[in-house]
Protein backbone atom coordinates (compact mmCIF):
# COMPACT_ATOMS: atom_id res chain seq x y z
CA UNK A 1 0.00 0.00 0.00
CA UNK A 2 1.16 3.69 -0.85
CA UNK A 3 0.81 6.05 1.66
CA UNK A 4 0.74 9.68 1.18
CA UNK A 5 0.61 12.84 3.19
CA UNK A 6 0.28 15.74 1.65
CA UNK A 7 1.02 18.60 4.10
CA UNK A 8 4.33 18.77 7.34
CA UNK A 9 6.15 21.38 8.31
CA UNK A 10 9.10 19.84 9.15
CA UNK A 11 11.70 21.48 7.11
CA UNK A 12 10.72 25.07 8.34
CA UNK A 13 10.83 23.28 11.26
CA UNK A 14 14.47 22.17 11.40
CA UNK A 15 15.64 25.12 9.45
CA UNK A 16 14.21 27.09 12.70
CA UNK A 17 15.14 24.49 15.30
CA UNK A 18 17.35 22.46 14.71
CA UNK A 19 18.04 21.13 18.04
CA UNK A 20 14.95 19.73 18.41
CA UNK A 21 13.53 15.97 17.15
CA UNK A 22 10.42 16.74 14.84
CA UNK A 23 7.58 14.37 14.28
CA UNK A 24 8.51 13.87 10.76
CA UNK A 25 11.48 11.79 10.77
CA UNK A 26 13.09 8.99 7.96
CA UNK A 27 12.58 6.39 11.16
CA UNK A 28 8.72 7.58 11.83
CA UNK A 29 7.60 6.97 8.15
CA UNK A 30 9.15 4.04 7.84
CA UNK A 31 7.61 2.57 10.71
CA UNK A 32 4.44 3.76 9.13
CA UNK A 33 5.15 3.03 5.81
CA UNK A 34 4.42 6.59 4.39
CA UNK A 35 5.48 6.60 1.02
CA UNK A 36 5.43 10.01 0.42
CA UNK A 37 5.91 13.11 2.58
CA UNK A 38 5.32 16.36 1.02
CA UNK A 39 6.88 19.16 2.77
CA UNK A 40 6.11 22.72 2.58
CA UNK A 41 9.03 25.22 2.01
CA UNK A 42 6.84 27.90 4.38
CA UNK A 43 7.14 31.51 4.91
CA UNK A 44 6.27 31.27 8.29
CA UNK A 45 5.45 33.58 11.68
CA UNK A 46 9.25 33.48 13.43
CA UNK A 47 12.42 33.82 12.03
CA UNK A 48 13.41 36.57 10.56
CA UNK A 49 10.55 39.34 9.20
CA UNK A 50 10.14 39.97 5.23
CA UNK A 51 12.73 37.53 4.51
CA UNK A 52 10.14 34.94 2.66
CA UNK A 53 12.12 33.71 0.17
CA UNK A 54 15.09 33.96 2.04
CA UNK A 55 13.73 31.59 4.72
CA UNK A 56 12.61 28.91 1.66
CA UNK A 57 16.25 28.91 0.41
CA UNK A 58 17.44 27.91 4.31
CA UNK A 59 14.29 25.20 4.17
CA UNK A 60 15.92 24.09 0.77
CA UNK A 61 19.39 23.96 2.56
CA UNK A 62 17.88 22.02 5.37
CA UNK A 63 16.85 19.60 2.54
CA UNK A 64 19.86 19.22 0.94
CA UNK A 65 21.27 17.61 4.02
CA UNK A 66 18.71 15.14 4.64
CA UNK A 67 19.49 14.12 1.36
CA UNK A 68 22.94 13.76 2.01
CA UNK A 69 21.96 11.55 5.09
CA UNK A 70 19.77 9.20 2.48
CA UNK A 71 16.58 11.18 2.19
CA UNK A 72 15.03 10.57 -1.27
CA UNK A 73 13.08 13.00 -3.30
CA UNK A 74 10.19 12.74 -5.79
CA UNK A 75 8.95 14.77 -8.42
CA UNK A 76 5.62 13.14 -8.49
CA UNK A 77 3.48 11.44 -6.36
CA UNK A 78 2.98 8.59 -8.99
CA UNK A 79 6.73 8.05 -8.18
CA UNK A 80 6.08 6.43 -4.44
CA UNK A 81 6.90 2.75 -4.11
CA UNK A 82 5.74 0.53 -1.04
CA UNK A 83 8.41 -0.42 1.21
CA UNK A 84 10.07 3.28 0.38
CA UNK A 85 9.77 6.37 2.11
CA UNK A 86 10.95 10.02 0.10
CA UNK A 87 9.70 13.66 0.17
CA UNK A 88 8.09 15.97 -2.59
CA UNK A 89 7.99 19.48 -2.11
CA UNK A 90 5.34 22.31 -1.72
CA UNK A 91 4.64 26.34 -1.30
CA UNK A 92 3.16 27.22 1.35
CA UNK A 93 2.29 31.01 0.95
CA UNK A 94 2.50 32.79 -2.08
CA UNK A 95 4.57 35.52 -0.76
CA UNK A 96 7.42 33.07 -0.92
CA UNK A 97 7.63 34.16 -4.94
CA UNK A 98 8.40 37.99 -3.03
CA UNK A 99 6.06 38.68 -6.73
CA UNK A 100 7.99 37.62 -9.61
CA UNK A 101 6.51 35.39 -11.45
CA UNK A 102 10.07 33.88 -12.73
CA UNK A 103 10.26 32.06 -9.25
CA UNK A 104 7.26 29.83 -10.05
CA UNK A 105 9.14 27.97 -12.82
CA UNK A 106 12.44 28.63 -10.35
CA UNK A 107 10.48 26.88 -7.31
CA UNK A 108 9.39 24.11 -9.47
CA UNK A 109 12.72 23.12 -10.97
CA UNK A 110 13.80 22.57 -7.60
CA UNK A 111 10.64 19.69 -7.11
CA UNK A 112 7.73 22.32 -6.17
CA UNK A 113 4.33 20.70 -7.36
CA UNK A 114 1.93 22.44 -5.10
CA UNK A 115 1.41 26.02 -4.21
CA UNK A 116 -0.64 26.79 -1.25
CA UNK A 117 -1.71 30.36 -2.51
CA UNK A 118 -1.81 32.39 0.91
CA UNK A 119 -1.03 31.58 4.71
CA UNK A 120 -2.25 33.68 7.13
CA UNK A 121 -1.58 37.14 5.34
CA UNK A 122 -2.59 38.81 2.15
CA UNK A 123 0.06 38.78 -0.14
CA UNK A 124 -0.08 39.69 -4.44
CA UNK A 125 -1.28 36.67 -4.77
CA UNK A 126 -4.95 36.24 -3.01
CA UNK A 127 -6.35 36.46 0.17
CA UNK A 128 -6.27 34.71 3.68
CA UNK A 129 -9.32 32.94 5.11
CA UNK A 130 -8.18 34.31 8.74
CA UNK A 131 -8.65 38.25 7.84
CA UNK A 132 -12.24 37.84 7.04
CA UNK A 133 -11.52 39.45 3.30
CA UNK A 134 -13.52 39.14 0.79
CA UNK A 135 -11.34 40.29 -1.91
CA UNK A 136 -10.27 37.71 -4.79
CA UNK A 137 -7.72 36.31 -6.86
CA UNK A 138 -5.78 39.34 -7.57
CA UNK A 139 -4.49 39.56 -11.57
CA UNK A 140 -0.36 38.83 -10.01
CA UNK A 141 -2.47 35.36 -8.41
CA UNK A 142 -3.81 34.62 -11.86
CA UNK A 143 -0.53 35.31 -13.61
CA UNK A 144 1.03 32.73 -11.17
CA UNK A 145 -1.86 30.11 -11.46
CA UNK A 146 -1.31 30.22 -15.35
CA UNK A 147 2.71 29.71 -14.92
CA UNK A 148 1.56 26.82 -12.62
CA UNK A 149 -1.14 25.16 -14.52
CA UNK A 150 1.83 24.89 -17.70
CA UNK A 151 4.43 23.53 -15.23
CA UNK A 152 1.89 21.22 -13.83
CA UNK A 153 1.79 22.62 -10.30
CA UNK A 154 -1.52 22.04 -8.32
CA UNK A 155 -3.43 25.13 -6.93
CA UNK A 156 -4.05 24.61 -3.09
CA UNK A 157 -6.72 26.48 -1.52
CA UNK A 158 -5.74 25.30 2.23
CA UNK A 159 -5.92 28.84 4.21
CA UNK A 160 -7.36 30.64 1.20
CA UNK A 161 -10.68 33.16 1.44
CA UNK A 162 -13.95 31.68 0.77
CA UNK A 163 -14.25 34.36 -2.41
CA UNK A 164 -10.85 33.34 -3.69
CA UNK A 165 -11.60 30.00 -3.53
CA UNK A 166 -14.69 30.15 -5.56
CA UNK A 167 -12.65 32.08 -8.35
CA UNK A 168 -10.33 29.42 -8.67
CA UNK A 169 -13.19 26.85 -8.48
CA UNK A 170 -14.81 28.74 -11.72
CA UNK A 171 -11.93 30.31 -13.81
CA UNK A 172 -8.96 28.24 -13.02
CA UNK A 173 -7.81 26.39 -15.95
CA UNK A 174 -7.19 23.07 -13.44
CA UNK A 175 -8.77 21.08 -10.66
CA UNK A 176 -7.78 23.07 -7.35
CA UNK A 177 -6.76 21.14 -4.04
CA UNK A 178 -6.74 21.44 -0.31
CA UNK A 179 -3.58 20.05 0.71
CA UNK A 180 -4.61 20.01 4.92
CA UNK A 181 -8.02 21.06 5.61
CA UNK A 182 -10.98 19.66 7.40
CA UNK A 183 -15.02 19.62 7.30
CA UNK A 184 -16.50 22.94 9.05
CA UNK A 185 -19.90 21.23 9.02
CA UNK A 186 -18.19 19.34 11.77
CA UNK A 187 -16.23 21.62 13.24
CA UNK A 188 -16.85 25.39 12.06
CA UNK A 189 -13.83 27.13 12.17
CA UNK A 190 -12.63 29.71 8.99
CA UNK A 191 -10.02 27.24 8.22
CA UNK A 192 -12.33 24.60 7.72
CA UNK A 193 -14.31 23.86 4.56
CA UNK A 194 -17.98 24.08 3.79
CA UNK A 195 -20.37 21.22 2.29
CA UNK A 196 -20.55 23.60 -0.91
CA UNK A 197 -16.57 23.87 -0.87
CA UNK A 198 -15.89 20.18 -0.16
CA UNK A 199 -18.94 19.26 -3.11
CA UNK A 200 -17.10 21.84 -5.54
CA UNK A 201 -13.87 20.50 -5.08
CA UNK A 202 -15.35 16.76 -6.13
CA UNK A 203 -16.97 18.04 -9.05
CA UNK A 204 -14.21 19.85 -10.43
CA UNK A 205 -11.94 16.78 -10.13
CA UNK A 206 -9.65 18.18 -7.12
CA UNK A 207 -8.49 16.38 -3.85
CA UNK A 208 -9.11 17.10 -0.09
CA UNK A 209 -6.01 16.08 2.79
CA UNK A 210 -7.82 16.04 6.05
CA UNK A 211 -5.53 18.09 8.51
CA UNK A 212 -4.56 16.17 12.20
CA UNK A 213 -4.64 19.25 14.29
CA UNK A 214 -7.03 19.31 17.21
CA UNK A 215 -8.12 22.93 17.02
CA UNK A 216 -9.53 21.79 13.52
CA UNK A 217 -10.81 18.28 14.07
CA UNK A 218 -12.91 19.18 17.17
CA UNK A 219 -13.84 20.85 20.88
CA UNK A 220 -10.37 19.76 22.81
CA UNK A 221 -8.52 16.52 22.50
CA UNK A 222 -8.89 14.70 19.27
CA UNK A 223 -7.99 11.13 18.40
CA UNK A 224 -7.84 9.00 15.31
CA UNK A 225 -11.74 9.12 15.51
CA UNK A 226 -12.42 12.36 14.74
CA UNK A 227 -9.53 11.93 11.80
CA UNK A 228 -11.91 9.25 10.84
CA UNK A 229 -15.18 11.41 11.51
CA UNK A 230 -13.88 14.11 8.88
CA UNK A 231 -12.97 11.49 6.02
CA UNK A 232 -16.38 9.65 6.28
CA UNK A 233 -18.35 13.14 6.07
CA UNK A 234 -15.92 14.28 2.58
CA UNK A 235 -16.87 10.55 1.83
CA UNK A 236 -20.69 10.75 2.13
CA UNK A 237 -20.88 13.69 0.06
CA UNK A 238 -19.43 11.70 -2.62
CA UNK A 239 -15.62 12.53 -2.23
CA UNK A 240 -14.25 8.90 -1.17
CA UNK A 241 -12.37 8.98 -4.18
CA UNK A 242 -10.98 12.43 -3.67
CA UNK A 243 -10.08 12.90 0.08
CA UNK A 244 -6.66 11.21 1.87
CA UNK A 245 -3.99 12.69 4.44
CA UNK A 246 -2.91 15.94 5.03
CA UNK A 247 -1.45 15.61 8.33
CA UNK A 248 0.72 19.40 9.04
CA UNK A 249 2.84 17.47 11.34
CA UNK A 250 5.73 19.99 12.53
CA UNK A 251 3.71 23.00 11.83
CA UNK A 252 0.84 22.29 14.15
CA UNK A 253 0.97 22.54 18.29
CA UNK A 254 -0.47 19.57 19.32
CA UNK A 255 -1.12 15.85 17.52
CA UNK A 256 -3.95 13.47 18.48
CA UNK A 257 -3.39 11.86 21.32
CA UNK A 258 -3.09 8.60 19.56
CA UNK A 259 -1.84 9.89 16.44
CA UNK A 260 1.34 11.89 17.02
CA UNK A 261 3.54 11.11 13.64
CA UNK A 262 3.56 9.40 10.82
CA UNK A 263 4.22 5.82 12.42
CA UNK A 264 0.48 5.99 13.55
CA UNK A 265 -1.41 6.88 10.33
CA UNK A 266 -2.19 3.13 9.85
CA UNK A 267 -4.45 3.54 12.77
CA UNK A 268 -6.34 5.60 10.75
CA UNK A 269 -6.56 3.08 7.78
CA UNK A 270 -7.31 0.26 10.61
CA UNK A 271 -10.47 2.56 11.74
CA UNK A 272 -11.81 3.24 8.20
CA UNK A 273 -11.49 -0.71 8.14
CA UNK A 274 -13.66 -1.12 11.20
CA UNK A 275 -16.24 1.27 10.09
CA UNK A 276 -16.11 -1.00 6.70
CA UNK A 277 -14.44 0.66 4.18
CA UNK A 278 -13.85 -1.90 1.35
CA UNK A 279 -9.55 -2.24 1.17
CA UNK A 280 -10.01 -0.84 -2.45
CA UNK A 281 -11.79 2.57 -0.96
CA UNK A 282 -9.12 2.48 2.04
CA UNK A 283 -5.89 2.19 -0.65
CA UNK A 284 -7.25 5.05 -2.13
CA UNK A 285 -7.34 7.32 1.14
CA UNK A 286 -4.22 5.93 2.07
CA UNK A 287 -2.57 7.34 -1.72
CA UNK A 288 -3.87 6.07 -4.72
CA UNK A 289 -6.44 9.08 -4.54
CA UNK A 290 -4.00 12.00 -4.30
CA UNK A 291 -2.08 9.81 -7.14
CA UNK A 292 -4.99 9.42 -9.43
CA UNK A 293 -5.46 13.89 -8.99
CA UNK A 294 -2.14 14.53 -10.22
CA UNK A 295 -2.72 12.73 -13.23
CA UNK A 296 -5.90 14.54 -13.56
CA UNK A 297 -3.62 17.68 -13.25
CA UNK A 298 -1.82 16.04 -16.59
CA UNK A 299 1.19 15.59 -14.30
Amino acid sequence: MRIIDTHCDTLYRRALRPQETPCVTAEALRAGGVSVQTCALFAGGEGPKGRPYEKALAQLEVLERLKAEGWKTVDSPAQAREGESAVMLSLEGGEILEDKLERVEAFRRRGARMIALTWNHENAIASPAKDGSQAGIKPFGWQVLAEMARLGMAADTSHLNERGFWDLIERHSQPPMASHSCCAALHPHFRNLTDAQIRALIERGGWIGVNFYPAFLTQGEATVADIVRHIDHIAQLGGAAYVGFGSDFDGIERTPLDCTGPQDVPRILDALRALGYPEETVRGIAGENFIAYFERLGA
